[in-house]
């Protein structure tokens, strides 16, 4: 039998292949860039892409290609074969220095949002040595960033990389405050849990909606769904068992971490956990993940949903994102500890976490913005779209008595001397976990919960590592400034937590009553939709911390805003065409097919006998006459939205047009047609129901 162990990175240039096929001296300094984020020196660039093109055809690769992360949310490649003309026919297999740290790509043909035009194609990739060269289908990916020819980000990485290098610079100027001279680099740690719905290929393909948008845009429900909570942890089927096991293993190959697997609660959904990793490379294996796992599905005749909201009426699929400081010793800077001295500087990293949420709960809540996203927040599985901070009864207990000067009551009722030479012990589980809290303290990390399943993990992370660093910047200013380390340290811990206290909330974050709470008393920013939240991006507030911290330059950010909201209107500008199409040439047509039937049959009944009852047969006939009337109206009051829809220009008004009014047209469609799928014959229905999809894996 196999032994995973044996070849988990087998398909990686990771740390064992580059000790063994560089020299010490050229390993040394690599390690140095990837361990500490040390200025790349690219006079090693010769020997490290020599032993990268030999190890690569020794694995059976022929091409490589600079893998990187465009604003498209997905990932791109060009791949290039190793041959060079040796004349007299032949060819050498050559990869030189320039060619794996600089790549050319035509970045006019990405989203730009303005920064690019067309006859302004020139853009470059560059080698990101902090994330590992992998092979993958016969060719070399190496990790690059995407910039434009003027040195603006076109890409999800750079960003990233820039918010952990700030990050990083913040974290040791506070470790240095507590006497830690040793630690040489602080990096966050992110394991981004994937949820996805498995259907079958054949009942897919007869789905224009799931093909063209990713999700199901009619659907009656089905008479079982969730509700038996039968699915969540349950028994793996086989047909999806045989999947996990091939996605395991062709993730293991390529260094990803793959840890836990099991049914997720709604029929047809999944999960998978990976072990957590540095940041830009947990980025990196998330998006590895959801390519893989489409390809494997498709190998087991299945297909792959990672839409957030596939299905009406059962859960949608999240990508919950835990996040965590690992210094480079290894040490969880949010691990509470069992020392006064660690749990004072727990603490302070606890309340920088806390501040920066309430400071900028508004760019959190953009990052996980997206038209599919906007249908599950808020929903049974998912947090609402009013940011909070859940920390249980032990650290709110902890840090109402630092903020009121009193002792501190243990759960074992042990009353506990304070101030900052005496801070409490307190173990790291003792509270419940909130599934409905949108953003957690967890034991030793924090798990924001309102990512999409669909997103990069890229967006959410640059604006917490960069919202977090300006806390920590914050405290290292005062602090490095205090005549009396010690008393300064407990005053800011305590004037912290009492500043930023309003974003903590321990209860039901599905209660209206907290929404009402948050937004009315407390004054958290509520924002439902993407159309509401993305202009907000633009915020002074919010250009002046990514913009003074080098993360985005200004004109990148409004960039981006133009992507999205450029996105959000393309996107359901397909659903809704895709209703239009799917109404007027496959459901009109079935309605009508299955009354001429119900009138045949009438028909034939009283020629037979003029006595028999036809009663049911005429009011079925009314109903599905009345229903195809109302999706006829509402399917050309649709058109007509979308004809006018194409004379704005301006994409947030687009955007905000499509949010006030296609959406309830759409959805007015939609009932129309779901009611007529629930009293037509399901031979005459023209695609899969919600049964077949839901229930036709076995």
């Amino acid at each position: 039998m196999e032994n995973v162990s044996d070849y988990f990175g087998a398909l990686v240039f990771d740390d064992r292949k580059m000790q063994e096929m560089l020299s010490a001296e050229v390993y040394t300094t690599l390690k140095k860039t990837i361990d500490r984020g040390e200025l790349l020196d690219s006079s090693i660039a010769d020997a490290v892409a020599s032993a990268m093109k030999d190890w690569a055809l020794s694995m059976g690769a022929t091409h490589f290609t600079h893998w990187f992360q465009p604003l498209t949310g997905i990932t791109a490649e060009k791949h290039e074969s190793f041959i060079m003309p040796a004349g007299g026919g032949r060819v050498l297999m050559e990869f030189s220095r320039k060619e794996l740290i600089r790549g050319e790509s035509d970045a006019s043909s990405f989203p730009s949002g303005g920064l690019r035009e067309t006859f302004e194609a020139r853009g470059y990739t560059a080698w990101d040595p902090t994330s590992y060269a992998f092979i993958k289908d016969k060719t070399l990916c190496i990790p690059t960033v995407f910039i434009s020819y003027g040195g603006e980000a076109l890409d999800k990485k750079t960003p990233l990389l820039r918010s952990m290098e700030t990050l990083n610079r913040q974290c040791l100027r506070i470790l240095r405050l507590f006497g830690n001279d040793e630690v040489k680099s602080v990096r966050p740690s992110v394991g981004p849990e994937q949820e996805y719905f498995l259907i079958d290929r054949e009942i897919y393909d007869r789905r224009k909606d799931l093909i063209f948008t990713g999700r199901t845009l009619y659907g009656a429900q089905a008479p079982k769904g969730q509700e038996m909570d039968d699915h969540y942890y349950g028994v793996i089927k086989p047909r999806v068992q045989e999947f996990m096991t091939e996605l395991n293993r062709e993730l293991w190959k390529v260094g990803v971490l793959a840890k836990t697997e099991h049914n997720e609660a709604a029929p047809s959904q999944h999960e998978l956990a990976p072990v957590y990793t540095t940041a830009n490379i947990a980025v990196d294996h998330n998006q590895l993940t959801m390519e893989i796992m489409q390809k494997v599905a498709a190998r087991h005749g299945l297909v792959c949903l990672l839409h957030e909201k596939p299905f009406a009426g059962v859960n949608g699929s999240g990508k919950h994102n835990n996040w965590s400081l690992t210094t480079d010793a290894g040490v969880n800077l949010l691990r509470p500890g069992r020392s006064p001295y660690e749990n004072a500087q727990f603490l302070l990293f606890l309340v920088a976490v806390i501040r920066a949420v309430d400071d900028y709960a508004d760019l959190l809540r953009i990052s996980v913005a997206s038209p599919g996203n906007d249908h599950r927040l808020g929903a049974n599985e998912a947090p609402p779209a009013v940011v909070s901070v859940f920390l249980g009864d032990e650290l709110t207990g902890i840090l109402e008595a630092i903020e009121n000067d009193t002792p501190y009551k243990s759960v074992k009722k042990k009353t506990m001397r304070l101030g900052v030479d005496a801070l409490p012990t307190f173990s790291i589980d003792t509270t419940d976990r909130n599934r409905t809290a949108p953003f957690a303290f967890t034991g030793n990390k924090f798990e924001f919960r309102m990512l999409g399943s669909a997103s990069s993990v890229s967006d959410c992370n640059v604006m917490l590592n960069t919202a977090v660093a300006e806390s920590l910047r914050v405290y290292a200013d005062a602090l490095e400034q205090a005549e009396d380390f010690n008393e300064a340290l407990h005053d800011l811990i305590r004037d912290e937590f009492r500043a930023h206290k309003r974003i903590v909330f321990n209860g039901n974050a599905y209660d209206g009553a907290w929404i009402r709470e948050a937004t009315m008393v407390r004054r958290l920013p509520n924002y439902p939709t993407t159309p509401d939240c993305l202009p907000h991006l633009l915020d002074e507030k919010n250009v002046r911390l990514l913009t003074s911290h080098k993360v985005f330059t200004e004109v990148e950010l409004r960039s981006r805003l133009d992507i999205r909201l450029n996105n959000y209107c393309k996107a359901l500008s397909i659903e809704a065409n895709t209703m239009i199409d799917m109404a007027v040439k496959e459901i009109l047509p079935a309605i009508t097919a299955y009354a001429d039937s119900i009138a045949d049959l009438a028909m034939k009944k009283q020629r037979v006998d003029e006595e028999l009852p036809v009663s049911y047969e005429k009011k079925l006939l009314r109903r599905l006459s009345g229903l195809s009337d109302e999706i006829s109206e509402r399917a050309a009051l649709l058109s007509e939205e979308m004809q006018y829809l194409k004379k704005l220009d301006d994409a947030r008004v687009k955007a905000e047009q499509i949010r006030d009014e296609v959406l309830p047209k759409m959805e007015a469609l939609r009932e129309a047609a779901d009611e007529a799928e629930s009293i037509t014959a399901e031979e005459y229905w023209p695609f899969p129901s919600y049964s077949e999809l839901l229930f036709g894996v076995r």
